[in-house]
């Protein structure tokens, strides 16, 4: 029996020697050759699993939700076998080092007890640069190779966790389109129509949003679920993989300049070590690269940024190709970039990057726990605590605990009444502020403080004008709160534990109320009301301020009355809870129409909303991306319909059936805004219509005959004046190398500037205290002279961010959102984006309103 039991271990070792040593490659797998075409994302995924059932041992798989369209979102641990056995115990010891474990993690040590460095990739964010999860095919492969030292080394020393496609929706649009376009022969000219990607293209999620600049405000759902893992494991090392033009070569570390100021020396110097590992892959081979431009680490909302502000080395990695290049690619130079040179690149970049960090595994693991120590201990930054009053502004302070608790920065409450000192952001001055019991209080002094005081910097400090993304962020700006940066520690009361519903319910027991009162004061009352005229409710609002019952109303304040919905019956009261409860909202029941100060509920004043049939232009005259974010808001932010028109179709499409048309960003409006259609347009508007016209659709309806939008003039005196000016010797003398900081001076990359509005405007209803715009353009627009200039910039509206010099100027005493009304209808004219990226939250109500409120 011990021969038989001996000779059966000897079987079972051989025949799992022998599955390493056949390890299937993807070649084979594929029944296709890497590089000879791109793979769709199920097929990747079923690579992965294939590797995991012959490597059981060495690969765990982590499936962490779907997406939008029902595709499977996955990523993939390799690690030795060792390791592998301990995993969890390594993933809850990491955490506890840097004070971000759960709290009663059960942990059961093993013998040996020390700390491997965690290594994430990410490939495949933008989906139309495909090539990322091609590699990560051989990446995997590779990896488990026992006769490749370089991955013994490295799965000896490192937990490595490749994610595939972080963007399957996108990924497979470009990858089903571009099979159905090439032929037998890859077309290398670079007119070829498979070289042509249709609108909107792969690049973006389902609902066309960039996931690449998400990580931060989480409003995608592929986002929320891989940032819920990626904080199981808060990895020391992010590699983000990407593509650019096809005529560029290879992009690795280290990162172009600006810095955010807060990246810690370390941190810098490791960007050079990864460098220098890639380079020597590079130049093994005799590829081109470049270092040091272009993608600098700034914006906190990027796959490399975001890890970086959380401790870890977070890097871009960009091949030329993208969506352009395809099977084969004929570049100006005269050489054909194919996709398996691409491949390979990444491929090598991934290796020599997991090789740095195998190389120093203590060092990586010993700067990641101090980094979070000194955080806890000792935050970087003026303020050691945030103040956040919560009266009256639930809908936003809901907002942005669903924002920290995403990002597991962690807050309580003041639990007491003190007067403080601190800087008040909506003054930009130092202040003396009473906290109340209920304020929000957000320490620095806890694991998260570096992406805290990042995400709540009023000014960020910027080392170069050049950059690749907005300049400011801020996020009580972005949320419309009243906000004060302490310099003091405080230490914050437990939040108290409400019920699942706080909202509190209005039919008590007695009579029924005259009328339900709402306060307009966030999109969770846009929500609110979207929901109430979806279910046919009648709603009024007030246009005055009004009191009852010494309480004050602002205008915009809904009002809810039996009147006008009789048809309901007992389902009014029914409705009105049930969307109540549904947004959280707080209904406040009214015993009578009659008020003590302003119009009583039956008065002109206090008007009737529609419920309307709302359309969006889509299609390639618009910009994907403000498309996107009209049609998420609906959807996903309001549940609320709409009808997608495709622009090519709009010129012949009736608008009898649409109340309310929205034109998002876009530059190709040209091609359908013909006279025609012009005409077509204002015939709808003068019938009742109401167009929202957003960003540089602007430009389109800008001097047009009865559009009262108009450029302004250069007075004729200045005009002359310039005109007779002779250059002076430094405009003649100006140097070619500058010319992109040149090129700056008339931009405005996103910066915040507070916005004068006209508060007794249906637009501007809900922002007693102001609103702060965050301006990524400048256009220049008088005010206007037949319409409501209701959101304009006066000289002295600057609040943060990069502006040239100038577009400074340009932006003085000009027009931000603006109302003409044309017959029966009206035309909306927004130059900033409300709904920017979807993280600006505070602009949400101000679109509701363009929607909801303006022309009722």
């Amino acid at each position: 029996m011990k021969r038989l039991f001996l000779l059966g271990l000897c079987l079972t070792s051989a025949l799992t020697l022998l599955a390493q040593n056949t390890l299937q490659h993807p070649d084979q797998f594929l029944g296709y050759a890497v590089g000879k075409r791109f793979t769709p994302q199920h097929r990747v995924l079923a690579y992965a699993e294939h590797i995991a059932r012959q490597n059981s041992s060495r690969v765990k798989l982590l499936p962490y939700g779907t997406t939008h369209e029902g595709r499977q979102l996955m990523a993939v641990v390799v690690a030795s076998e060792k390791n592998l056995a301990r995993l969890e115990e390594i993933r809850i010891n990491h955490l506890k080092q840097i004070g971000l474990a759960p709290a009663g993690a059960a942990l059961t040590k093993t013998a040996d007890s020390s700390q491997p460095p965690i290594a994430w990739l990410s490939y495949n964010v933008h989906g139309n640069e495909a090539i990322s999860s091609e590699a990560f095919m051989l990446v995997l492969h590779d990896l488990l190779d026992t006769a490749n030292p370089v991955s013994q080394k490295i799965l000896s020393t490192t937990i490595v966790i490749l994610d595939p496609c972080l963007n399957p929706d996108g990924h497979d649009r470009y990858v089903n389109w571009f099979n159905q376009m090439a032929g037998v022969h890859p077309d290398p000219t670079p007119f070829a129509r498979e070289h042509s990607e249709p609108w909107p293209g792969g690049r973006y999620t389902h609902y066309l949003f960039d996931p690449n600049r998400d990580w931060a405000w989480q409003t995608q759902e592929i986002t929320q679920q891989r940032m819920a893992l990626y904080q199981r494991w808060m990895p020391q090392l992010h590699g983000d993989f990407h593509e650019m033009g096809p005529e560029s070569p290879y992009y690795f570390a280290p990162s172009a300049r600006p810095y955010h100021e807060d990246i810690t020396p370390w941190q810098r110097n490791f960007q050079q070590i990864i460098g220098q590992y890639n380079t020597r892959y590079f130049d093994k081979n005799g590829w081109l690269y470049f270092t040091r431009e272009n993608f600098d680490l700034f914006y906190p909302s990027y796959g490399d940024t975001w890890p970086t502000y959380n401790g870890a080395i977070g890097m871009t990695f960009e091949q030329g190709g993208g969506g352009r290049a395809g099977l084969a690619y004929r570049k100006n130079d005269g050489d054909t970039l194919i996709l398996r040179e691409r491949i390979d690149h990444h491929y090598a970049a991934s290796f020599a990057t997991l090789e740095s960090v195998a190389d120093r595994p203590e060092e990586v693991v010993k700067n990641f726990t101090a980094f979070f120590e000194k955080s806890q201990t000792n935050p970087v930054g003026e303020f050691k605590s945030y103040l956040i009053k919560t009266g009256n502004d639930e809908g936003r302070v809901k907002a942005l605990r669903k924002l920290l608790d995403g990002n597991q920065i962690r807050y309580g409450v003041a639990g007491k009444t003190q007067k403080l000192s601190g800087f008040s952001y909506q003054t930009q001055k130092t202040e003396t502020v009473t906290t109340e019991s209920q304020d929000l209080v957000i320490s620095a002094y806890q694991p998260k403080s570096t992406l805290l005081k990042i995400l709540f910097e009023p000014k960020s400090t910027l080392e170069d004008s050049v950059t690749y993304d907005i300049t400011s962020w801020c996020i009580p700006y972005a949320y419309g709160l009243k906000a004060y940066g302490l310099k003091e520690k405080l230490s914050p009361a437990p939040m108290p534990v409400l019920p699942a519903n706080s909202a509190q319910p209005a039919n008590q027991t007695g009579p029924q109320p005259y009328a339900y009162l709402v306060r307009w004061q966030s999109a969770q009352d846009v929500q609110f009301l979207a929901g109430l005229l979806k279910n046919k409710v009648r709603v009024r609002v007030a246009e005055r301020v009004f009191k009852q019952d010494n309480e004050r109303f602002e205008p915009g304040t809904l009002i809810i009355t039996r009147a006008g919905n009789e048809r309901l019956g007992d389902r009014f009261h029914q409705l009105i809870n049930q969307e109540a409860a549904k947004r959280g909202i707080s209904l406040i029941p009214a015993k009578t129409g009659f008020v003590t100060e302003g119009a009583d509920f039956g008065s002109g004043s206090v008007f009737s909303l529609k419920n309307p049939r709302v359309a969006v232009i889509a299609g390639d005259v618009t910009t994907p991306t403000s498309m996107g974010e009209v049609w998420h808001y609906f959807d996903q932010d309001l549940d609320y319909p709409l009808t997608l028109i495709d622009a090519n179709a709009f010129p012949n499409t009736s608008l009898s059936g649409i109340d309310v048309l929205i034109l998002p960003q876009g530059y190709g409006y040209g091609k359908i805004l013909t006279d025609r259609t012009l005409t077509k347009l204002k015939d709808w508007v003068q019938a009742g219509g109401k167009l929202i016209v957003m960003e540089r659709a602007t430009t389109f309806f800008a001097d047009k005959p009865e559009f009262g939008l108009k450029r302004k003039e250069e007075k004729a005196d200045a005009k002359k004046e310039k005109n007779d000016k002779k250059p002076d010797l430094d405009e003649l003398l100006r140097q070619y190398g500058e010319r992109e900081r040149e090129a700056v001076s008339e931009e405005t990359p996103g910066s915040v500037y507070r916005v004068d509005l006209d508060l007794t405007h249906p637009l501007a209803f809900g922002y007693p205290n102001g609103y702060n715009a965050l301006v990524q353009n400048v256009y220049d627009y008088d005010f206007l002279k037949d319409g409501w200039n209701v959101g304009y910039l006066k000289k002295d509206n600057y609040v943060a961010g990069f502006v040239g010099k100038n577009a400074k100027s340009k932006l003085h005493n000009t027009l931000l959102y603006g109302v003409q009304e044309l017959g029966r209808g009206s035309i909306v004219y927004m130059m900033d984006n409300p709904l920017f990226r979807g993280f600006w939250y505070n602009g949400k109500l101000l679109f509701g309103n363009a929607v909801f409120m303006v022309g009722h």
